[in-house]
Order: C-alpha cells, then structure tokens, then sequence
C-alpha cells in the first residue's frame, strides 16, 4: 500500500510527520510536537485528520494533542503512558495492529527511552515511524529503561526489512557523526559522515534513513563491534550509550 509523507522541521530540532493512505485519503500525524505547525502542514496539503499516531509521553511527543484533536477531531492511539500528559482513545501496545485506510499498521515495542514507547510499522509500504528509540546514527537516552531493555527494542527494529524507510523525530545526526567517529574507523562511517556534514551545511535534513544504512554505520547497532571485550551485546551497547551520555564533541 502507498503511504504519502510529509515531514517538516518544529520545535528547536523536532520532526513532524503527516502521512496519507493514498488509496482511503485517511491520514494520520505521528506525534504531535507542535500542533501549529501539524495543522498548517494539513491545511497546506489540503487534507484532514483521522488519527494521532503517539509514539511516546514526551511533551515534545504528545503536547499537542488536545489542541491537534479539537482542531481535526482525530482519534488518537498511542501507548497508554501518554495519559500522563495528554488524552489518549485507544491504548496500544507491542504486537497490536491497527490501520491507516487501507494500510496495515504493526505497532512495535521499543520500551529503553521510555517504558512503553512504541513505534508504527507499515510492513508493505517499507516505513517506520521510530520516535526516539533509533535515530540516524544515534539512540535515544535511557530516560526509564534498562540497557537491555533499549537493545532488545533496536534488535526489533535492526530486523526489520534493510529497505525500510526510517522516520526518527530528531535532527541529532551531526552530533552522532562526531560522536561515531570517535569510536568507528569503518570507511562507511566516515564515508556518511561527509554526506551528513554536506547536508547539513546546505540546511537539508538527514532524516529519513533506513534500515540497511543504520545497520552500517549505526554505534549501537554496531555496539559489540566496537566493544569486542565486553562480555555480551548488552553490556557492549550499555558502554556505547554512557559513552555518548558523556560525549563533549
């Protein structure tokens, strides 16, 4: 199925996303940064809102989603730790299914960043929708989780098809680069790193990546190549992420 996508920068480095089942017109945002900017994107692309896809209680996640539903009157579903901040219709979890018109929509696990964070998987139209579990180059912190939590959640999305589409919600990746350098002497590295300081400096985003590309040059996806003495994956990408947590470049 065909799924149309927009994506525009808010807040200070946030990514919003507007997505349109091509063949039902039924569209969906996922998260909601900053309701502004979602409803001028819909209003620019002439389209409506029938879902609030959340991926996590973030503020910068799920603030705008009072404003974004009283302006579009979308149902909104995401996991049931969005209530903290913000109404909520329908709870979900790792392994549920929901659909976008006639795209079927997989939600997966990827508690670590937060404790029921989820991400959408659209299996026949090669796209995810990660939040703040994987970034290009990077992860996200472990604000509630465990390290084993976080790699369990990254092994479920480095599994995924390497075609996959990834669509992460932050534009951190020079700051990844620098930090992936510091540690990965793989040529692909450095080889995608000047793509992503040449993007840069001409104000293009990074954002999407893919599987494949993520599989290569990711640090904690590459976790215990770059930490061959730790004795087992998790503790190799626990080194890598207090690493980054400490990371001055």
């Amino acid at each position: 199925m065909a799924l149309d996508v927009r994506q525009f920068p808010c807040l200070s480095d946030n990514y919003g996303f507007i997505v349109r089942d091509e063949a039902s017109g039924r569209t969906a945002c996922v998260d909601t940064p900053d309701a502004e900017a979602i409803l001028a994107a819909l209003s620019a692309a002439g389209w409506g809102l029938d879902l609030v896809l959340n991926t996590h209680w973030h503020p910068d996640h799920a603030g705008g989603n009072r404003a974004v539903q009283a302006a579009t009157g979308a149902r909104i579903v995401g996991p049931e730790e969005v209530l903290r901040i913000a109404p909520l219709d329908q709870a979900v979890k790792g392994g549920d299914e929901i659909r976008l018109g006639d795209t079927r929509i997989q939600v997966i696990d990827c508690s670590g960043h937060t404790l029921g964070h989820v991400a959408y998987h659209a299996p026949e139209a090669n796209m995810a929708f990660v939040g703040d579990t994987l970034f290009a180059m990077g992860c996200g912190r472990l604000f509630e989780g465990e390290p084993a939590q976080m790699w369990a959640s990254l092994q479920r999305l480095a599994a995924l098809p390497e075609q996959t589409i990834i669509f992460c919600a932050h534009e951190y990746t020079e700051s990844n680069v620098r930090f992936a350098l510091s540690l990965d002497s793989d040529p692909a590295v450095a080889e995608r790193a000047q793509i992503v300081f040449e993007a840069r400096r001409k104000g293009e985003p990074t954002v999407p990546t893919t599987i494949a590309r993520e599989r290569a040059t990711n640090p904690f996806l590459r976790a215990p190549l770059l930490m061959p003495d730790a004795p087992d994956p998790v503790t190799a990408f626990a080194q890598v992420r207090s690493a980054k947590d400490e990371f001055k470049g």
